[in-house]
C-alpha cells in the first residue's frame, strides 16, 4: 500500500471493500485506490469465483464473512481496518484521476475527524454514462461516525453540515445485463419494502398511484435522461418499476401481518382467553 512520509500517522487511510463473486471487476477498484491507501481490506461474503485470490494477489488483507446484510458486512469491514480514516468503495467502482488528486490533497490535511467527505458517483447503463449522479459520503473517521444499520443504502451517519464535497468522479460500472439488473431490483425492493414495514409506515394507495409516474417525469424529463436515447428511457422505466415493486411488496407485508393477527386472535379465543387490543 501507499506510505507517504509527509502524511501524519493519524491521517492514514484504510480502504474497505465488500465483495462477492466479482473477481473480474475488483482489480480496477483496488488499483484506483492504491495511490492514497495505506491499507486495503476486502470482506468476502462467500465467493465461488477467484475474488479472494485476485484481492490477495494485489496486496489486500482479505477476510471471509458469510453474508449478513449490507450494513453488517460493511461494519465488519470497518472493524477489520487498520486505520481510523475509512474510504468505502465497491467492487464495481473506480476512482478517477481528478478524484484521486483530491483524495491525495485531503489526506495531508485530515486534522478534523468530525469532517466527512463525499464523492460524486456516476453510473452506467447499456454502455452509456448517466450524467445525473449523486454525492455519497465515502471518506470518514470511524471514531466519530458509524454506519447506519439499514437493510439497504447503508452509509456513514454524518450530519450534512459536516460533509465536504470532493471534485472528481467515482465511476460506477454497475450495469452487467438486463437480467442481472432485474435480479438486483428484486432484492433491493424487498429490502426497501421491509425497511418501510419495520418502521411502521402505512401502505398508502396515493403513493402507489402518484410516485411511479412522478419518478418517470423526474428521471426522464427533469434529469434529462431523454438525451440518452434508449438507455435513458430504459432507466426511467426501471425506476417506475422499482417504485411499483416497493409499494406492492409493502402492501403484501401489511396484508400478511393483518392475516397473522387474525389467526393469532382466533387461536387465543379458542383457548378461552380474552384478547385486548389497544386502539
Amino acid at each position: 500500500m501507499n506510505h507517504m512520509s509527509s502524511v501524519p500517522a493519524d491521517n492514514r487511510i484504510s480502504v474497505v471493500i465488500i465483495a462477492q463473486d466479482d473477481g473480474i471487476r475488483i482489480t480496477a477498484a483496488i488499483e484506483s485506490c492504491k495511490p492514497f491507501a495505506d491499507d486495503i481490506v476486502v470482506i468476502d461474503g462467500g465467493s465461488k469465483d477467484n475474488t479472494i485470490q485476485v484481492a490477495e494477489s494485489l496486496g489486500c488483507r482479505v477476510f471471509s464473512n458469510p453474508w449478513p446484510g449490507y450494513a453488517k458486512q460493511r461494519m465488519f469491514g470497518v472493524d477489520k481496518a487498520e486505520f481510523d480514516w475509512i474510504f468505502l468503495i465497491d467492487t464495481d467502482e473506480v476512482v478517477d484521476a481528478e478524484l484521486l488528486g483530491e483524495l491525495l490533497k485531503v489526506k495531508e490535511t485530515l486534522h478534523d475527524p468530525a469532517k466527512a467527505y463525499s464523492v460524486f458517483r456516476i453510473g452506467d447503463f447499456l454502455g452509456k454514462w448517466m450524467n445525473k449522479g449523486e454525492y455519497l459520503v465515502r471518506l470518514y473517521n470511524r471514531r466519530i461516525y458509524g454506519i447506519t444499520n439499514s437493510l439497504v443504502h447503508e452509509m456513514p451517519d454524518v450530519a450534512s453540515s459536516q460533509i465536504v464535497n470532493l471534485d472528481g468522479v467515482l465511476w460506477h460500472y454497475g450495469f452487467r445485463s438486463i437480467s442481472d439488473h432485474m435480479t438486483r431490483f428484486n432484492k433491493y425492493t424487498d429490502l426497501e419494502a421491509e425497511t418501510a414495514f419495520n418502521k411502521g409506515k402505512s401502505f398508502r394507495i396515493t403513493r402507489l398511484l402518484l410516485r411511479p409516474p412522478a419518478r418517470f417525469v423526474q428521471k426522464y424529463f427533469v434529469q434529462g435522461l431523454y438525451r440518452k436515447g434508449v438507455a435513458g428511457f430504459a432507466v426511467a422505466v426501471f425506476w417506475v418499476m422499482y417504485e411499483f415493486l416497493v409499494c406492492f411488496k409493502h402492501y403484501e407485508l401489511t396484508k400478511r401481518r393483518k392475516k397473522l393477527k387474525i389467526v393469532d386472535d382466533e387461536q387465543t379465543e379458542q383457548k378461552g382467553e380474552t384478547s385486548y387490543v389497544v386502539q
